[in-house]
């Protein structure tokens, strides 16, 4: 699988990461077999993929404990990437707060120190510098390799430069969420930021398993009449995309995949699934490339939009 560089003096990580959102078991639907759930991560190291992308806020700590499971006695293949997130939620992110997240993730993951640890997203009531003064502390102590962010825009990322380099951002990126591609993407690669794009398939709207008349149950954050609405779109457009993966001869969620990678200023992608063979299918995605005619015939049929 091809790999890249996050950032300035990140790590070397594979284009297709695992993302562990799901595994936390809540607002997903009913929750899997924890056995099921580390046999899909465990699968995602065994196709090439070098991290694991969690939260302490996936399922209340859950998808940290289970990726600690996942990871033991294989530690030195995986990077495993955290987050803290304000306590409206998480722990809060106010130096003392980040402190003690910090020492609870490495506990539930039962690791020395996480690879990349980033602020999940911002809180209006503390000021952004002083929450990533804390985290460039941690940095400096060695609890954690690499400090970046997530669901953040330009103006925050500047603020956070001048005080410690910002390994890379996350934030949701796909063929239905493009907000990011005009903008912010480029100013990130000239400032040799890496870009993690999480829900890369759409949160499952992308990845052809879903249908017009889809419904999800009322503990699916996806309900409700806009999820109604972007399941009809996609579903609508995705079949003019099948019709560019069966020429390619490679899954759609693949394609989906590729088109994502190859956008400038992106370095990876963020791809969760809680079933081994749709891990083994989306690892494909690190290695199909897509010619330029491609790529443009993909955007002819994805129209950004703001839905």
């Amino acid at each position: 699988m091809r790999m890249r560089r996050l950032g300035a003096g990140g790590p070397e990580i594979t284009v297709v990461g695992y993302g562990a959102w799901q595994a936390g078991g809540r607002s997903w639907g009913e929750r899997r077999p924890d056995a099921e759930v580390i046999d899909a991560m465990r699968t995602a190291l065994d196709c090439g993929q070098n991290w694991i992308d969690t939260a302490e806020v996936y399922g209340d700590g859950v998808s940290e404990q289970l990726v600690g499971r996942a990871i033991e006695g294989r530690r030195d293949q995986m990077l495993v990437f955290t987050k803290v997130a304000p306590d409206d939620e998480g722990s809060g992110i106010r130096p003392d707060q980040i402190r003690t997240a910090v020492e609870g993730s490495l506990r539930r993951l039962g690791i020395d120190h996480i690879d990349l640890y980033q602020v999940h997203w911002s809180d209006d009531a503390v000021p952004v510098e002083e929450t990533w003064g804390a985290m460039a502390e941690l940095a400096r102590e060695g609890l954690v390799r690499h400090i970046g962010v997530s669901n953040f825009d330009r103006s925050l990322i500047e603020r956070c430069l001048p005080i410690h380099p910002v390994a890379s951002v996350q934030n949701e990126f796909s063929l239905i969420e493009q907000s990011d591609r005009e903008a912010l993407l480029p100013w990130l690669a000239e400032q040799s930021i890496g870009y993690l794009c999480y829900s890369p398939l759409g949160s499952g709207l992308l990845s052809g398993a879903l249908s017009a008349d889809t419904t999800f149950g009322e503990d699916d954050w996806r309900s409700g009449e806009l999820a109604a609405t972007r399941v009809a779109d996609a579903a609508a457009r995705l079949g003019h995309l099948q019709t560019v993966a069966s020429r390619l001869d490679a899954p759609l969620a693949c394609v989906v995949l590729a088109w994502a990678i190859q956008q400038h200023g992106v370095t990876a992608v963020i791809a969760g699934s809680l079933k081994a063979d749709h891990v083994r299918a989306n690892s494909g995605a690190g290695d199909l490339e897509l010619d330029p005619a491609t790529l443009a015939e993909i955007d002819r049929i994805f129209i950004p939009t703001t839905a």
